[in-house]
């Protein structure tokens, strides 16, 4: 635009021209007031002179509600509406994460890798064998099925390959992705240990047999040392990016999904393992539910109203279902501490819960990217509160 700003001058020429016209009309007699009716196609002033000159009738200004008023330089005041939160053409002011069911699905067989690995490892230092085979072998299971869903959403294999090339600490992507490499492995070799009493004890089965049991006793301890880092990174990626409900619970996040990798693992334990190797898969659940469901209710309400979709529609439903499962698990796990198919049905809600659980905190994050006021409203209040302490 130029210095002299034309498109402004020509406002401010033709606003002047339909108020001396509106004057002229109003001021003068009828018959006078004629040669101004050009300015009233304008702005017709009434419903009978709008109905003579086409137009249906409309309220007066004054009689909008909702406005507040604005006065320019000493002239008219103006009518200015307050904002509402809408963005360019409706369309959402952050743009919704890409990420579809498989990174859900992501979150739930990674915690559920985890507390697997987790369970074993208290079996194998404890002398539980059965409890400990649960353990590893679905340790495996869950881990190779997370890859999977990762680089399903990656759309091509080697991009994983190539987020290997560089380990960026202050990537919570990068990072995970090194930690499922590292446990990866570990899973793997302790899982197959379980298969070394099949094998032959001569020949070179024979030494694989003998090579396998300490090195699965390792492997399982290496993969349980890696196994709260996968529990809790997947938190710290949600709460890193810019979705307001995911980057506002960011001290929850981590803890909820902990909770939700023990209490998913001692569900395997319980439907997996006999009831007298099962306790701790019980102290397990007991604790991973109270990590849950500790940290569910801090997220609905800590973070005022970007807790709203943590507690509406589909996520509320998904995450009010989990926290009933957790908690119906863990009275199951207790009670029928002697009855295994109480364990077993206690055991099954607990992985149920998680699933829930983490569609639940999935489908919350992509619901406050969506509506606008999540957005706008922290933001005002925040400058707000700058504004407060800036006057102080």
């Amino acid at each position: 635009m130029s210095p002299d700003r034309p498109v402004g001058d020509r406002f401010r020429r033709f606003r002047d021209r339909v108020e001396r016209g509106r004057s002229d009309v109003e001021g003068q007699p009828a018959e006078e007031g004629a040669r101004s009716t050009a300015f009233r196609s304008y702005a017709p002033r009434g419903d009978a002179e709008a109905a003579e000159a086409g137009y249906a009738p409309v309220p007066a200004r004054d009689a909008r509600p909702g406005r507040r008023r604005v006065r320019r330089g000493g002239g008219e005041e103006l009518r200015v509406p307050e904002a509402e939160f809408v963005s360019y053409y409706g369309r959402p002011i952050l743009k919704a994460p890409v990420w579809k069911k498989d990174i859900a699905a992501y979150l739930f067989t990674g915690g559920l890798a985890a507390g697997s690995s987790l369970l074993a490892a208290g079996a194998q230092l404890t002398g539980r064998p059965a409890l400990r085979r649960a353990g590893r072998v679905t340790a495996l299971a869950a881990v190779s099925a997370s890859a999977g869903f990762l680089i399903r959403d990656l759309g091509r294999p080697e991009r994983f390959h190539h987020m290997l090339r560089v380990a960026k600490l202050t990537s919570p992507m990068s990072v995970g992705t090194w930690i499922l490499t590292v446990f990866g492995p570990a899973a793997g070799v302790a899982a197959v240990a379980e298969a070394a009493p099949w094998l032959p004890e001569r020949g070179l089965p024979g030494l694989a047999r003998r090579v396998l049991s300490p090195a699965g006793d390792v492997a399982g301890l290496a993969a349980a040392a890696v196994a709260p880092a996968l529990a809790t990174y997947t938190g710290v990626l949600l709460s890193d990016t810019a979705v307001p409900s995911w980057h506002e619970a960011y001290p929850e996040l981590p803890v909820i999904f902990a909770g939700s990798a023990l209490a998913s693992g001692a569900g395997v334990g319980l439907i997996a393992a006999p009831t007298a190797q099962a306790g701790p898969a019980r102290r397990m659940a007991l604790l991973g539910a109270a990590l849950e469901l500790s940290g569910s209710h801090r997220v609905e309400t800590r973070i005022g109203l970007l807790s709203e979709p943590f507690r509406l529609g589909l996520p509320g439903r998904l995450l009010r279902t989990g926290r009933a499962l957790t908690a119906a698990g863990v009275v199951g796990a207790l009670v029928g501490r002697r009855s295994r198919v109480v364990s077993a049905l206690s055991g099954a809600a607990l992985l149920a819960a998680s699933v829930a659980t983490r569609f639940g905190v999935f489908y919350a994050g992509v619901a406050s990217a969506r509506d606008p006021k999540y957005t706008v409203v922290p933001q005002r209040e925040r400058a707000d509160r700058r504004r407060t302490t800036d006057a102080g």
